[in-house]
Parts: structure tokens; sequence; C-alpha cells
């Protein structure tokens, strides 16, 4: 895309951005977002609520490559919070142990495997208030849960999504629970599980941290930050992830509408 097209938010001489504008704009994103990943779904593998919370807790510090690649192994030893919560915690941490911290996942796996079979009758919770109770569980993780298998709306604020809102200046908070306050204020609330999705794929994909793929952004005209990246379309493509690259997503088992390919297992 000719940088000559591009609108330059917030450049030196530019008029400040109003709230409004800044609404507007955000809201404009998401609907193009909606078009570039129609299929967009969260990342980790699960066939249930059990198994997505314990696959988002495994996430901190890691890929979902990683986790998914470590999950099945764990599931086929563990598949209830019951069987978690007696499970031997040497066994436990060396089948997680790819997956990085795995003494301290381990701990925070059978803490909340246990409070689950103590307090919720090995079921997983649909209510926030409860689900943060549980050791390892945040509202970054509750989101999660809530919005994909609960149909509960919810921001997830994880590193991607925390970074790509404030390139694009919709917000200018560091605390996730901040940030995800002054999001949710800016969508429709049934917005929110869908919007936290297209923005984390966007970041993995082309808007990436250190070198985003401006060139071949399809919301560059809507970015601020538009050029803090590389801006020529050829060196720009060869920077896309996953299916836009045309290498494999994260996910063992993706959706079927998943346009890219599985990832390969563990040592596969």
């Amino acid at each position: 895309m000719a940088e000559s097209k591009v609108k330059k938010a917030g450049k030196a001489g530019a008029k400040p951005e109003s709230h409004l504008a800044m609404v507007r704009r955000a809201r404009r994103i998401n609907r193009e977002l909606a078009e570039v990943y129609p299929y967009a779904h969260p990342e980790l593998d699960f066939r249930n609520p059990f198994e997505l919370l314990v696959a988002t807790v495994l996430s901190a510090q890691t890929t979902d490559l990683r986790v998914n690649q470590t999950t099945p192994a764990l599931f086929a030893a563990y598949p209830t919070p019951e069987d978690m919560a007696a499970a031997d915690p040497e066994a436990m941490e060396e089948l997680i142990r790819p997956t990085g911290f795995f003494r301290a996942k381990t701990k925070s796996l059978l803490g909340l495997s246990q409070a689950l079979r103590d307090n919720f009758g090995g079921e997983v919770p649909n209510r926030i208030e409860d689900l943060v109770t549980l050791p390892g569980v945040g509202r970054k993780t509750a989101n999660v849960v809530l919005g994909n298998v609960f149909g509960v709306p919810g921001i997830t604020v994880d590193t991607h999504f925390g970074r790509l809102v404030r390139r694009w200046k919709w917000t200018e908070q560091e605390d996730p629970e901040k940030v995800e306050a002054e999001i949710c204020a800016i969508f429709p609330k049934s917005e929110w599980t869908m919007l936290s999705h297209r923005v984390v794929f966007h970041g993995r994909r082309i808007c990436h941290s250190r070198k985003p793929a401006c060139g071949a952004c399809p919301i560059a005209p809507l970015c601020p930050a538009y050029g803090e990246g590389e801006t020529d379309p050829e060196k720009a493509a060869k920077l896309l992830k996953y299916e836009k690259g045309g290498q494999p997503g994260q996910r063992l088992s993706p959706p079927p509408d998943y346009p890219g390919l599985p990832a390969p297992p563990l040592g596969g």
C-alpha cells in the first residue's frame, strides 16, 4: 500500500483526535478485522471447559503452540478435575515441563483441580467471581473460559491485545484491568469476545512487536502507527506468519473453517 494513501493520525502537525473520532476508528478497525479474520478463534486446543481452563493457565509465558503440543499427554493422564487433583506433582511436572515454569504451573493446576473437586462439584463455574477464586486464575484466564465455552462476553487482555490497542491509540493504560475497562467502553458487549480473537490474530500474524508488516496490513489507513514497521509490500509480505504466511498454525486440531495448516505434534 502506497504510503501517500495512508492517513497518518497523530503525526506532527495533525489535529488531535477526539474521543468520538477514536471510537469510530476503533469500531471500523474491528469491522475490517472481522473481514480479514472471519475464522478467528481461541488458539488453544480444548474439548471441554476444564481443558480450556487448564490450557489457558499453561499458556502463561509460552506459546499456544507449545501448550497444544503438551496437553494431549496431560489430558490423557488426567482427563477430569478429580483425576488431576490426585496427581503426583513430580509426574505432572514432567508432563508440562515443555511449557516452562512447570513447578509453579503444577502447583496452580493441582490447586485449581482440588478447588473444582471440593467447591464446585468437579465442574468449571460459569461466573467470573467464582473463576478468579481458583489458584492460578486471573481475569484474563476467566474471560477466555467465559467467552469461549459459556458464551459470556469478555475482553481478554494478553500481551498482543494490550500492545495493539496501545499502538492504535485506543488506550494509554498499561494495567490489564484498566485496559479491559477502557476497551469495554468502546465496543458493544456482544463484540468483546470476538474482538479479542481478532486483535490477537492480527498481532500474531501481521502487527508484530518489533517489526510490524505495515506494507501488508489491511488496516494501515486506520493505523496511527503506520510506518513503524516495513512499508514495502514485498518485504512486508515476507514477515507474515501462520496461515497468512503459508505456515502451520498453533492448533493441532484447528476448527473446520481455519484456512491454514494444523500445527505438528510435539517432536513432529
